[in-house]
């Protein structure tokens, strides 16, 4: 599609360079517990901007659409992987919030032990750097395509060894971005992967008029609070004082492509604006909703997986478990797309319940 109706011929006439039409900038985060941390900030025309940080997973903190913020932040900000705590929760005290936050790559959900071993909330991945990393920003025919790659790992000596080849793209005519992830057993022995994005809706696209829509066939509430209202999991309200947070695991139905589609619809915001979460099903056969209204965390995490963050333990005992051999390799990720106004919301409805 041609960025501002012109093909790239015409374009390149009326520009002294890319940064006119969005691109890629390196920094370095130098204040606070954030300072030394290495990031990539994205840019593009349509008015989509994010930030990567190479040092915790290739993870996407910052992220707005046209000024706004799509995203919940944490009030533990962003913090540079040596605060990363292991035991128990403190994951917590260095989880950003942040568009999408990486839980896994070796245990999601609740700290246990398990066959012996101590594990802390949602594992260590997001707060391992990126190594090998590269930055791409070229034309691919009409648009102008950004690109950031790298290897995360996770590895230990008698113990897993895991990479994750990570990819994080976007073009410059479109308000949408791509994350994939090729995960691969560098190690002698089977290692457990259990991945789970945490993406983190936020105010204002979070609101009271906002609606969750999925294409769910079956909503199992985690526990006695999520049960308490279940019928009500699509519906948003107003932040409420000492609201106690809570957690659905969907069944969802593909498209007849294989695709889910799930999206936070906001009709109230501007001309409406919607948040589409598009993945594969065979990839991500689990879609976590963490419903978390309450003063000041107020936020809704749509978490598709290869897991049910219910811990390492858990999932073992109900045979949910994924394993991969010596050598074995899987690929996965999901796309994300704003869409605006009263006709795109109409299509994205019908997109997310064609399932």
């Amino acid at each position: 599609m041609p960025t501002f109706g012109r093909d790239r011929k015409e374009t390149e006439k009326r520009i002294g360079h890319t940064s006119q039409l969005g691109g890629l900038r390196l920094h370095t985060l130098a204040e606070g517990r954030a300072a030394g941390t290495r990031a990539v900030d994205f840019r593009t025309a349509s008015g989509l901007d994010f930030t990567v940080l190479l040092d915790r997973a290739m993870d996407i903190s910052e992220a707005r659409y046209k000024g706004m913020s799509l995203c919940w932040r944490s009030p533990a900000g962003d913090a540079a992987p040596a605060f990363y705590e292991a035991e128990a929760s403190g994951w917590l005290r260095t989880f950003c919030g942040g568009l999408m936050t990486t839980c896994g790559l070796t245990q999601s959900g609740p700290p246990h032990t398990d066959e012996g071993e101590a594990l802390g909330l949602h594992g260590r991945i997001s707060t391992t750097p990126a190594e090998r990393v590269s930055v791409r920003e070229e034309w691919e025919r009409e648009v102008l395509v950004m690109e950031v790659s790298g290897v995360v790992r996770e590895a230990r000596l008698f113990g897993p060894g895991l990479e994750m080849h990570r990819r994080v793209s976007a073009r410059s005519d479109s308000a949408g971005l791509v994350v994939r992830d090729h995960i691969v057993n560098a190690g002698a022995r089977p290692a457990p992967v259990m991945l789970l994005y945490h993406i983190n809706t936020g105010f204002p696209l979070l609101d009271d008029a906002s609606e969750l829509v999925l294409p769910s066939s079956k909503s199992e509430p985690r526990d006695a609070e999520a049960a308490d209202g279940a019928e009500k999991w699509a519906e948003m309200h107003a932040p409420v004082t000492g609201y106690a947070e809570k957690v659905y695991f969907h069944t969802v139905k593909p498209d007849s492509d294989g695709w889910v589609t799930c999206a936070l619809i906001n009709r109230g915001l501007g001309d409406g604006v919607g948040l589409r979460l598009r993945y594969r099903l065979e990839e991500l056969p689990f879609l976590t909703q963490w419903k978390m209204l309450g003063d000041r965390e107020y936020v809704l995490g749509i978490e598709p997986g290869n897991c049910k963050p219910i811990g390492r333990a858990a999932a073992r005992e109900a045979g949910e478990l994924v394993e991969l051999a010596a050598g074995e390799e899987i690929d996965t990720g999901f796309e994300i797309a704003v869409v605006e106004g009263e006709e795109g919301l109409e299509g994205l409805v019908q997109e997310a319940t064609a399932g």
